[in-house]
């Protein structure tokens, strides 16, 4: 057995949580041959259509995939796009029990027109209001009496600002995962980006952590992304800073060092969910390892890998180790 064996055998033993916003993505596939008589548009000549998991979803989707027991906590709609969302995820052994169903907004979907592997056009219907004060309430009851019944090793808050993660739930369960010393982990987007406090992994993209902290230099170096890691650290009192950063890899930085991994040459399919896995997985191998540039550079690995297939795919657990040993 050798170290990856060992290590990728510890995600077994990971019980997971994973919050935040979680959506269907319908892929509508076709071929374009033409362009329309009645407007300058092409016309797809529908062939199949694909569902799969969106958002918070494709985190647990990736958890599990590297063999974590994985439970999910949202707020989806009473509609046909919740049951086919809940039907996917209960197929791909995703804990859906504590899922909170509402009349009052639907479930997000994201409907992608694609032909030839290429994006043409995405629909979505979604609603991005923060859910009110009662499911708010209800939310939170239902993750600190399952933390408290559970011993869990992980909690990822994976933010779409789509109304799960309000400011108030956001701290009082960031706060109760504190309390009990349970690594968290945080993808933040814009509107709540200095709401996760004491957060242990704080993982943005470089364009979100540039409008956060308004930094207009183009060319970033070593040296600036260690300043970018002091501010946040400021703001937020975050343990680790994991800033993804497109097709040049990934910075990361913790009281064991700073680096920059650099990405590896892939055929880039779409880059859609990456930030997903890379949360993911970066979550997971801390968790069992303690070590975050180790960590940081096998989510730089899967990130790449994800970004070979067309639309939002899980982490392949096999082909991941295989390219760990290869490439480290």
């Amino acid at each position: 057995m050798n170290k990856f064996d060992l290590l990728f055998s510890g995600f077994e033993t990971l019980p997971v949580v994973v919050v935040g916003d979680i959506m269907l993505d319908t892929y509508q596939w076709g071929n374009v041959e033409r362009i329309s008589p009645e407007a300058p548009v092409p016309i797809l000549s529908h062939t199949h259509t694909e569902y799969r998991i969106g958002g918070a979803g494709n985190v647990a989707l990736n958890t599990v995939a590297l063999g974590a027991s994985t439970t999910l906590f949202s707020v989806i709609g009473k509609d046909a796009t919740g049951d086919m969302l809940l039907k996917i995820l209960e197929k791909e052994n995703i804990q859906t029990q504590h899922i909170i169903r509402s009349s009052g907004r639907p479930t997000t979907n994201k409907i992608r027109i694609m032909s030839r592997n290429q994006q043409m056009m995405r629909i979505d219907e979604e609603i991005k209001d923060d859910i009110d004060a009662d499911l708010e309430n209800e939310f939170i009851e239902n993750f600190k009496s399952f933390i408290t019944s559970n011993n869990i090793a992980v909690v990822i808050f994976e933010d779409y600002n789509k109304g799960v993660l309000t400011k108030n739930c956001i701290g009082e369960m960031l706060t109760f995962c504190n309390e009990k010393k349970i690594l968290t982990a945080v993808d933040p987007k814009h509107k709540n980006f200095f709401e996760y406090k004491h957060t242990g992994i704080f993982k943005p993209n470089l364009k979100e952590v540039k409008e956060a902290l308004h930094i207009l230099e183009e060319k970033m170096d070593i040296h600036s992304f260690q300043k970018v890691h002091d501010q946040l650290q400021k703001i937020i009192s975050n343990k680790i800073s994991l800033i993804t950063l497109s097709e040049k890899g990934i910075f990361a930085q913790s009281d064991q060092g700073s680096e920059i991994i650099p990405s590896y040459n892939r055929d880039i399919a779409d880059v859609s969910g990456a930030g997903d896995t890379v949360i993911a997985v970066a979550s997971l191998v801390y968790a069992v390892s303690g070590d975050m540039m180790l960590a940081a550079k096998i989510a730089n690995i899967a990130g790449g890998l994800v970004c070979e297939e067309a639309g939002t795919v899980a982490i392949s657990k096999k082909r991941l180790q295989e390219e760990c040993l290869r490439l480290l």
